[in-house]
């Protein structure tokens, strides 16, 4: 019974959020209109950068252009903490939505299958670092990994933990390619662009790297 009434209070905050910031979420396929909306609304810009991060994270919609307008809203050091707490906060309601709505049925219907049954035994023994290294390539597919999750036995206090610390570094770049995006555009230098994408791209492949290196 309380579980019942903490999801349908749940939908009830996300219907809330939504009305609230709904603005940005329908923005985010115009990274500029984006950055002069989140300018014009002054103080409540945190706020509303957040909301809607959480917004897109819970529904599965990419939010890699809000990360880029973060930094050159925000500047880096607060672009990347606003982006960690709503990417986040995202993150843990897609899971809540997928454990509570699509757990059953997924145990059904693959309950018999082995690799189902591997895969439930890795996240309750190494479920953090699994989350951790996961979140920590930023080219894994991040919504759908939010969903995938729910369905296994993984804690919520394991999951939470693993995904803020695991997405900081590809936030951090992204949101740094936002500063720099804006720094070159104003006739700055393009030094800082290029070694974003570079970093990007080094993040994206370190994790081959390390299960190659592992399986020698």
């Amino acid at each position: 019974m309380f579980r019942k009434k903490a999801f349908w209070g749940f939908l009830l905050a996300a219907a809330i959020l939504t009305a609230c910031c709904w603005k940005p979420f329908l923005l985010l396929g115009n990274p500029t209109a984006l950055q002069q909306y989140l300018d014009s609304i002054g103080s409540l810009k945190a706020i509303v950068f957040i909301g809607a991060h959480i917004i897109a994270t819970a529904v599965g919609v990419p939010g890699t252009v809000l990360v880029i307008a973060g930094g050159a809203v925000f500047g880096l050091l607060w672009g990347t903490v606003w982006s960690v707490i709503g990417a986040t906060l995202g993150a843990i309601a897609a899971f809540e939505l997928s454990r509570h709505l699509l757990h059953s049925w997924f145990k059904r219907r693959f309950s018999r299958s082995t690799r189902f049954y591997q895969l439930n035994q890795l996240m309750r023994r190494q479920g953090l670092a699994c989350v951790m290294a996961i979140r920590f390539a930023p080219i894994s597919p991040f919504n759908l990994v939010n969903f995938l999750f729910g369905l296994t036995p993984v804690p919520l206090s394991h999951y939470a933990i693993g995904t803020l610390v695991g997405i900081i570094p590809g936030t951090l770049i992204y949101t740094w390619l936002g500063v720099a995006g804006v720094e070159a555009l104003s006739g700055g230098s393009w030094l800082s662009l290029l070694l974003c994408l570079s970093l990007l791209a080094l993040l994206s492949v370190l994790p081959i790297l390390a299960r190659r290196y592992y399986r020698k």
